[in-house]
């Protein structure tokens, strides 16, 4: 097994795009990349703890790559819409790819080379690529939000 975790907006609708992947063993929602210790939703909303809301996601690279993984992220968000998805606004909704390995780095980069020049986006890509950090997971009623909306969970 193997850890990928990814910001691309408000995580609720992101973790639900990727729990439908085969391979993506177990996903759980929260916050990396800021500068405070243990923050809760109301912090990370405040915009000041400088994390980003995110999906924290256990794989099988033996059913989806991280190539995969990276063209569904890709294909979910607007990677060029600087500290914004859709409505929600603020440095904790940013576009960035968190990386484990030196492998995941570069293939990250390459992808997002990859996404630059494909004339696929307007503008330039704004999406961050940093080494990992700590992860704090969000409170229970954000995990599988979507689901529980639906009544599945």
């Amino acid at each position: 097994m193997e850890r990928a975790t990814f910001g691309a907006g408000c995580f609720w609708c992101v973790e639900e795009d990727f729990r439908r992947l085969q391979g993506v063993v177990n996903t759980r929602v929260g916050f990396m990349g800021g500068h405070t210790s243990k923050p809760s939703y109301k912090d990370v909303c405040t915009g000041t703890t400088g994390h980003a809301e995110v999906v924290d996601m256990t794989y099988d690279p033996l059913v989806v790559s991280y190539d995969r993984l990276l063209e569904e992220f890709w294909s979910i968000h607007d990677p060029t819409a600087l500290n914004r998805q859709g409505p929600d606004v603020g440095t904790q909704y940013r576009s960035v790819i968190f990386f484990y390995t030196p492998d995941q780095e570069s293939v990250a980069k390459a992808s997002k080379d990859k996404m630059e020049q494909s004339g696929r986006f307007q503008g330039p890509v704004v999406t961050e690529i940093v080494p990992a950090g700590e992860f704090y997971v969000a409170e229970d009623y954000h995990q599988q939000y979507m689901a529980k909306q639906r009544g599945e969970v």
